[in-house]
């Protein structure tokens, strides 16, 4: 297969345009793949730019996880509240984007996807992650809600599993996520996932992309509109007392 990445000037995300299917990476291994502002904007760009083929698109990191989360060193100083706004806005545009997309995407969740990271899985169709991988939303601790990816998770694991996990800080293994619902696969090793998750994306791309786009806008029709009621919860504790005074946990670790 050729790989021809499509926007190589966009810091620490890219979206590589392979035969069958794309794949739109996090490239920020350093930083186990934190999400900023620029790279939420960047990755709604791309899947807008990707919106034309009618092949599936896979998401995954590199390194070694999906992803950590966000990067909360970038709400230090006097626009703090203003960045944290936009992460929250730009994950929620992202995810939306996903599950929208018309074709199936495919999510590689190996290692570790907390909070933010873990919200990507609510636009995945199909999600892989591994035994032993870290995922889990502990975001309360800091002040932040998680609300933001409710809508998302309540359709893919249920009310009872979005209620516990967002109001349980504790990260979960992949396993359990796997019983839980909030992935539909699980490989042994993290080495496994990324393998797995290409084979289920090239049997995907052999099937007829008609009869996949029509289906998945049906699934969409069904569940109905996503409530942006989340969005508007989390977005209301930017800049509250407790918030401020527990986000720069998060900068001394």
């Amino acid at each position: 297969m050729t790989n021809q990445p499509t926007n190589q000037s966009t810091p620490h995300v890219r979206l590589d345009t392979l035969d069958n299917h794309s794949e739109l990476v996090l490239d920020r291994p350093d930083q186990r793949n934190a999400l900023t502002p620029d790279i939420l904007a960047a990755m709604a760009s791309l899947l807008d730019q990707h919106a034309h083929r009618r092949v599936p698109l896979l998401l995954r990191g590199e390194g070694k996880c999906l992803c950590a989360g966000f990067d909360l060193s970038v709400c230090k100083g006097d626009d703090g509240d203003a960045v944290l706004d936009s992460l929250l806005v730009g994950l929620d545009t992202v995810v939306r984007a996903m599950r929208e997309h018309a074709m199936p995407v495919v999510v590689c969740a190996h290692g570790a996807a907390i909070a933010g990271g873990c919200a990507l899985l609510g636009g995945g169709d199909i999600v892989v992650t591994n035994q032993d991988a870290k995922l889990g939303y502990p975001v309360v601790t800091l002040g932040i809600s998680p609300a933001v990816s409710v809508p998302f998770m309540r359709l893919a694991a249920g009310d009872g599993t979005a209620r516990t996990r967002t109001l349980d800080p504790k990260i979960i293994t992949g396993r359990a996520a796997r019983e839980a619902g909030l992935a539909h696969e699980c490989t042994g090793t993290p080495e496994q996932a990324l393998p797995h998750v290409r084979e289920i994306t090239a049997d995907l791309a052999a099937k007829p992309a008609g009869a996949l786009i029509a289906t998945k806008r049906w699934l969409n029709e069904i569940t109905g509109p996503v409530s942006h009621a989340g969005i508007d919860t989390s977005r209301e504790l930017v800049g509250s007392a407790e918030q401020r005074n527990l986000l720069p946990r998060a900068w001394s670790r």
